[in-house]
């Protein structure tokens, strides 16, 4: 089976499909660093998206989504855009747990395995 890398750089990728799984690297904001968890979280969704499009995937195929979050008292906050966003027909096994992250600016990091689209 062919193993296929998006948006690659000297230390990661972006997205790795493999046979008809897709894995996500952990998505971080980038443009609304700075603000706060609900703009983070609506711009690594946009992400989430975007690569999972050029997988050959979409939110409908998530199997699992781990949430990090910099503080657990934000997860009513990001729990608002995700649940705007996520399919209400196929939601995902999920969990959400604090961490550290890499830096003091991201509040909120997401991973995600998916499956890609049928043929």
């Amino acid at each position: 089976m062919t193993i296929q890398r998006f948006e690659s750089g000297p230390r990661m990728s972006q997205a790795v499909t493999h046979g008809d799984m897709v894995y996500l690297a952990g998505q971080v904001a980038g443009t609304t660093v700075g603000a706060g968890v609900t703009a983070q979280t609506q711009e690594i969704l946009a992400s989430i998206d975007r690569l999972l499009a050029a997988a050959g995937s979409d939110k409908t195929r998530i199997l699992t989504a781990t949430i990090y979050l910099a503080d657990i008292a934000t997860f009513a906050e990001m729990n608002a855009a995700w649940d705007a966003w996520v399919s209400r027909e196929n939601p995902p096994a999920r969990a959400t747990v604090e961490a550290r992250l890499a830096g003091p600016e991201y509040l909120v990091e997401i991973v995600i395995v998916a499956v890609k689209a049928a043929a």
